[in-house]
């Protein structure tokens, strides 16, 4: 039998929602960074995890490479995925 799907949504402070699935898969948190390049340039990478944990490393891992990317700085911003059946 197949696992129930459901969507996850997930609101930043910022109003941008994100909405993922429909997946049976059991992830709690949405990660978003977004990194200023300088001149107004940003780009923006996101992920979704299956823990607030797991997505507290993503935060740690982004300083090293942020430098050699050269940005200026970055936003890191953890939400938690709200379930809603498909």
């Amino acid at each position: 039998m197949a696992k129930k799907k459901y969507l996850l949504t997930a609101t930043l402070p910022d109003g941008y929602v994100k909405t993922i699935g429909p997946t049976a898969t059991p992830f709690t948190h949405y990660w978003r960074l977004v990194a200023h390049l300088g001149g107004g340039r940003t780009e923006v990478f996101w992920g979704h995890t299956k823990s607030l944990a797991e997505a507290r490393r993503k935060r740690a891992a982004a300083s090293d490479p942020g430098i050699a990317r050269g940005w200026d700085r970055y936003d890191f911003e953890i939400v938690e995925l709200v379930r809603s059946s498909d």
